[in-house]
């Protein structure tokens, strides 16, 4: 018996989907079908939840850069 499940097409840069299918890799809860290298088939239901964890990620992986060019004084 076929089965369906409501997925949102995401489409990203290459390196975002590195970081997305890495997150998916360990569950399977994430991903539906991994189309090319810029798009995914995405839950519909986990959507939100997947954002969440990317931005946790991305918080780690990308470190903060404090603008020291001064250009905001006078």
């Amino acid at each position: 018996m076929v089965r369906a499940i409501k997925g949102t097409l995401v489409e990203c840069d290459p390196s975002i989907k590195s970081i997305i299918v890495n997150i998916d890799k360990d569950n399977n809860e994430y991903i539906i079908e991994d189309l090319d290298d810029s798009h995914l088939l995405i839950k519909d239901v986990m959507v939100a939840q997947l954002k969440a964890r990317l931005e946790e990620k991305l918080k780690e992986n990308v470190p903060f850069v404090e603008d020291e060019s001064g250009s905001d004084q006078q």
